[in-house]
């Protein structure tokens, strides 16, 4: 009775405790990509090039602590353009790409962790507009500048319309106020943030025609154990309060 009540208290030991976490390859690094699109993401001074410290915004504050916690080495770099950091993360075995939201279309290219923010698609008109539309079916009939491969740009070609696709997103700013586009297709807060550096105000919001989460998206080479570590550390960063709202609490 003694030896069975020994085995099943070292059985029951084994079972409750934690599972060791999984080694990665030697010497393994995640290769961490983005782009200006600001609060989230940006660097400093506004260049279209930076490393590690000189990349700044709310999703790379909460990238970095993710890969903190989950203790993986990683590079981050902040390149120009989007289809280039996005297809290399396609193409590329260990690399991630942030912030990006995770579409129909993506879904299957990627690993996926997240969501690490959220952001809202908007049709903007100029100052002084008073327009309003209730669907993108009826902007037909107006011009639509958009950030080239960006998934706000998707949207609207989705639902049969042709933008005029910039290679910057800031550019449809000016061609905003000059009248060479009627609605600018953005996201928000992004546009807050380029209004707010060239001193507009008064852009009048037409339409906000989605509401998404943003994730960190991995090459689907990426270990399985990378993916489940760092959703962990997420979530346990969420749970104890780790956000937007408590890092960035202006823009709440």
């Amino acid at each position: 009775m003694r030896k069975l009540f020994a085995i099943t208290l070292l059985f029951s030991s084994i079972i409750g405790a934690p599972l060791a976490q999984a080694e990665l390859p030697k010497g393994y690094e995640m290769v961490l990509q983005t782009e200006n699109f600001p609060p989230f993401n940006m660097a400093d001074g506004g260049k279209n090039f930076a490393r590690e410290e000189n990349i700044e915004g709310i999703s790379a504050t909460t990238v970095r602590e993710m890969f903190k916690r989950a203790d993986i080495p990683y590079s981050m770099t902040l390149r120009f353009p989007w289809d280039r950091i996005y297809q290399s993360t396609l193409d590329l075995p260990n690399h991630g790409l942030f912030s990006t939201s995770m579409t129909d279309a993506r879904r299957p290219l990627f690993k996926w962790v997240g969501p690490i923010a959220q952001y809202e698609s908007v049709l903007l008109s100029a100052p002084g507009s008073s327009l309003k539309l209730t669907s993108l079916e009826q902007a037909k009939g107006y011009t639509i500048g958009a950030y080239k491969s960006s998934a706000v740009s998707q949207r609207v070609e989705a639902q049969g319309l042709t933008p005029v696709n910039s290679l910057r997103d800031q550019e449809n700013l000016q061609k905003l106020l000059t009248g060479k586009i009627d609605l600018w297709a953005t996201s928000d807060p992004v546009w807050r943030y380029y209004a707010k550096q060239e001193g507009v105000a008064g852009l009048n919001t037409v339409l906000v025609f989605n509401s998404a989460p943003l994730y960190l998206a991995l090459n689907l080479d990426t270990p399985d154990e990378v993916v489940t570590r760092l959703q962990k550390a997420l979530d346990d960063m969420k749970t104890e309060g780790y956000g937007t709202c408590t890092k960035h609490p202006e823009l709440c």
